[in-house]
């Protein structure tokens, strides 16, 4: 990193970090430890539900737990951008990672610096276009984020090349598009909503690794089935409400 791009940084907005996580006690500390605390005011993690050591893990490194026993990947962001709301002041930029460490925590100054310093309203971290671990993307996540990625761009006109789960939004940005899907869909909400609504967008490339532990979703036919459903499923439903307008 140089010089001056950390001086650029120096001043940042506030930023608060949403982890979601269930059962990732031997991974979520990893992920806090590698994140850049010196930019960060909250790391919000919400514990969806785990049956395992996870939030303890997370106290231990002054991190912030917070609660939500309805199972989903969205209905924990949702659960900690409740607890951010009520933060004074409200941040300038939400980032949102995995609990799993395959996301690389120390290149979130790559996510928010496009908005720090060039005005855009969210970053995409691209798995696509960054370094991927052998055997961290299986190949149904491959079709089906290549699938998904093609019809929002011949649907919405926005070229995307990855729905990977690291990115970071101005709060403003986030709070205009109403977000409410609870759970496989969180991700591809966000996107389609970016785009209809205009917002100045950018990708970056990010790393990626193979997670720690067990995938609840890519690791069972039955999850890769249900997100792959709920995806293709959100583009066609809100492409279907654009024409109804």
């Amino acid at each position: 990193m140089s010089e001056e791009r950390n001086l650029s940084l120096n001043n940042a907005p506030l930023i608060d970090v949403v982890i979601p996580a269930f059962n990732e006690e031997n991974a979520v500390g990893q992920v806090i430890d590698d994140l850049p605390k010196h930019l960060l005011r909250h790391i919000v993690v919400c514990d969806n539900g785990s049956s395992d050591n996870t939030a303890q893990q997370v106290l231990d490194r002054n991190a912030i737990v917070v609660y939500e026993a309805r199972k989903g990947y969205g209905s924990a962001c949702l659960k900690a951008l409740s607890y951010i709301r009520d933060s004074e002041p409200l941040p300038a930029i939400i980032v949102f990672l995995d609990a799993d460490y395959s996301d690389k925590g120390e290149e979130l100054i790559d996510l928010v610096q496009p908005i720090i310093e060039d005005q855009y309203e969210m970053v995409i971290g691209s798995r696509v276009l960054g370094q991927v671990e052998k055997g961290a993307l299986t190949q149904p996540q491959r079709y089906g984020n290549a699938l998904a990625t093609f019809l929002i761009r011949l649907i919405y006109g926005v070229r995307y090349t990855d729905l990977g789960p690291f990115r970071a939004i101005t709060f403003s940005a986030l709070e205009k598009l109403e977000m409410s899907d609870p759970d496989y869909g969180w991700t591809v909400e966000m996107q389609i909503k970016a785009a209809r609504q205009k917002l100045k967008l950018k990708e970056v490339p990010v790393s990626y690794r193979k997670r720690i532990g067990h995938s609840k979703v890519s690791g069972t036919l039955k999850g890769v089935f249900m997100a792959g459903y709920k995806i293709l499923g959100l583009i066609f439903w809100y492409a279907l409400m654009k024409k109804k307008r």
